[in-house]
């Protein structure tokens, strides 16, 4: 807890007017949290906060690198990340999450910790698919497969999918049928 306790920020004493924050931290803070999303990294964040007599603006900037292992070859791999992002809390009768960008605070909250805004942001700017870098180029000179459905329909006049020759014959007397008709 004690990593996670420079991320407390005293709003009560706050002037309204635009405040900047800069946090660096490590290994420690991902270590503070209960989960396996994220064990290693450094990052730094740049937060504006711009307080009101209503409302408090959080304005967070973030970049850094965290470790990760890749879901296909199981290497452990850096994955950079840079996102910037906003929060709203509002001053209010009650704790509620509004919307995704909109919380409500007490009016007479004297303490925020931004320490779990940080790390959902991080955690957000991460690609839900963990690939090594190497992976993604195609500078292996593999090519992915891929496969294309169709019918003939759906090819230009004058091309068939498939030759009648190759038709099943099973499916060549229900063809007769869709022509009776």
């Amino acid at each position: 807890m004690e990593e996670l306790k420079k991320y407390n920020i005293d709003i009560v004493g706050l002037a309204e007017r635009e405040h900047v924050f800069h946090y660096t931290s490590g290994d420690g803070f991902f270590q503070e949290f209960e989960q396996d999303l994220i064990e290693k990294g450094r990052f730094e964040a740049d937060l504006v906060l711009q307080k009101s007599s209503t409302m408090i603006r959080l304005d967070f900037k973030i970049s850094g690198v965290v470790g990760q292992v890749c879901d296909r070859t199981l290497e452990p791999y850096d994955e950079h990340f840079e996102t910037e992002n906003r929060i709203f809390l509002k001053f209010g009768d009650r704790d509620e999450e509004l919307t995704d960008e909109i919380e409500m605070i007490q009016r007479n909250t004297a303490r925020i910790n931004v320490a779990r805004y940080v790390y959902d942001f991080i955690a957000l700017a991460l690609p839900v698919k963990k690939l090594h870098p190497r992976l993604r180029s195609d500078e292996n000179g593999e090519e992915e497969e891929v496969l294309v459905y169709g019918t003939s329909a759906d090819s230009p006049k004058g091309e068939t999918a498939s030759s009648e020759e190759d038709i099943d014959p099973r499916w060549a007397a229900l063809k007769g049928i869709k022509q009776e008709k």
